[in-house]
């Protein structure tokens, strides 16, 4: 066939397998993705779905077997090797987002977004009057131009994503590969970017691999299901094994009586903070103590990690304000407190150095530390063991975090919140990126770990993934308190 062929990528994969320090990750893979077909790729966190996404962008490359072919065809012309299609691909998913906090790469959101246009991590070239427009012309599109000449690193997790969604699409891409997409988006930023993929006209192919059934776009043609690392269903969407609907609420709690007037472990007065010249939170006034519970919501851009990390002791508050934390006084450190402290957040997640093991990641926890600072001890070893039992990931202890699946990588997170039988724990979207049977698993340990006395806030868009549990709530809007006090139940179910 001549040049004359479709603009738009055509991907044959046969008998493809992948096998990654010697553990089977896919195996016998046969798929086929035409223009014009949008897939919806779907399974539990492990069973491969980041990894086929890599292979197809020619980022990993297949365990080579008599029978194993890669193909591209693009514009009639045929190649087995990614490298001559690879500008052509647009991926995105958590790994491209964590990339940016972990280099500290912080420009514009305009410039990261205009970084797409020329195919490159950062900006090497000057935006000229034409990209601004264009620029300026997708995100409104998006309905995030207002956040153009904002810094991306002071964007919220969800702002972000649709950022790179936005680096995405600026590219024109031949293949558009979306990997848990709407990961951090809140139910306005889900509506933008569901409304995209509904209202592209193009023969633009797009693969959206997904755990969340009730996530699958409508817009999509096809779908794929992967069952540990092998295709269980590939073919149209209308008879693929799927159950489209609402994510399965958990249960309401027993009742029990709640602790009242426990001790105070962190205390908020008049709390204002700034990024850069930007504040953030307006006079927030707060108090955690024992035994209870805290919903923190609101929507992409609120401030609701910014007060995390303020709990945490990550940001300081201006002038005016203060910050009180059990045991911590003047000449005491701050770690001792942090230590007391489990922390899950995806900016947590994306500072873990790439090679560490999921033990090491553990380990970090025991000193609240970023990576290890010194060999653990013999007791680091024995509470690290406990803590990854107890998060089902006995057996996969020794794995670097870039060979484990996104849900795996969050477990090990929690392991390392755990692994100090914390006082308090602070969550932020903890069960963001993770499958069903995942997602119930860690709320049984955090509902245990509160049962016993320890302090949670948890933070959630709406307020409606915890409502049964919770004794308090606090509703952020730009920053600012609308609610904070007992929780609301009927407002928080609605």
């Amino acid at each position: 066939m001549g040049r004359g062929g479709s603009p738009y990528l055509e991907v044959l994969l046969k008998h493809v397998s992948l096998r990654r320090a010697g553990r089977r990750v896919l195996e016998d893979i046969n798929w086929r993705v035409r223009p014009g077909e949008r897939w919806a790729v779907t399974g539990p966190n492990g069973c491969g779905k980041t990894q086929l996404l890599k292979l197809v962008a020619g980022i990993l490359w297949p365990t080579p077997t008599a029978r194993t072919l890669r193909r591209y065809l693009w514009r009639g012309e045929p190649s087995e090797s990614p490298y001559l299609v690879k500008d052509e691909i647009a991926y995105l998913g958590a790994e491209r987002q964590d990339k940016y906090e972990r280099y500290g790469w912080d420009m514009t959101a305009e410039r990261i977004v205009g970084t797409g246009i020329h195919r490159t991590d950062i900006a090497l070239d000057t935006l000229t009057a034409a990209d601004r427009r264009r620029i300026r012309t997708l995100l409104g599109r998006l309905g995030v131009a207002h956040l153009a000449s904002r810094s991306f690193l002071s964007l919220s997790y969800g702002e972000r994503r649709v950022m790179l969604l936005a680096r995405a699409l600026i590219s024109r891409p031949r293949l558009l590969l979306l990997d848990e997409a709407l990961n951090g988006l809140d139910e306005t930023n889900r509506g933008r970017v569901g409304g995209w993929l509904a209202k592209d006209k193009s023969r633009l192919p797009w693969v959206f691999a997904t755990h969340r059934l009730e996530e699958v776009p409508k817009s999509a043609t096809h779908a794929l299901v992967l069952d540990g690392g092998r295709v269980a269903y590939a073919g149209p969407i209308d008879g693929a094994p799927l159950t489209r609907g609402p994510a399965g609420r958990a249960k309401r709690a027993p009742a029990r009586s709640q602790p009242k007037g426990g001790r105070i472990l962190v205390k908020l007065t008049r709390a204002s903070v700034y990024l850069g010249e930007r504040r953030v939170l307006h006079e927030i006034s707060l108090a955690v103590r024992e035994g209870e519970l805290w919903l923190l919501h609101g929507r992409n851009g609120s401030g609701k990690t910014t007060l995390l990390r303020v709990l945490y002791g990550d940001h300081g508050v201006a002038t005016g304000g203060r910050v009180e934390r059990a045991g911590i006084g003047s000449g005491v450190p701050l770690e001792l407190f942090r230590k007391r402290v489990g922390l899950v957040a995806p900016h947590l997640q994306a500072e873990q150095p790439r090679d560490l093991t999921a033990t090491e990641v553990v380990h970090s926890g025991r000193h609240a530390s970023i990576g290890l600072n010194e060999p653990p001890s013999a007791a680091d070893a024995r509470a690290a063991r406990r803590a990854l039992a107890r998060f089902g990931l006995t057996g996969g202890e020794r794995r670097p975090l870039r060979e484990l699946s996104y849900g795996q990588a969050r477990r090990a997170l929690f392991a390392r919140a755990f692994v100090n039988q914390p006082k308090l724990l602070l969550l932020d979207e903890p069960l963001s990126g993770i499958d069903a049977a995942t997602r119930r698993a860690l709320m049984a340990r955090v509902l245990a770990a509160h049962a016993r006395g320890t302090a949670v806030v948890v933070s959630g868009h709406t307020g409606r993934e915890w409502p049964a549990f919770a004794t308090h709530e606090i509703e952020l809007v730009r920053g600012r308190c609308r609610y904070c006090g007992p929780v609301r139940r009927r407002r928080l179910a609605s």
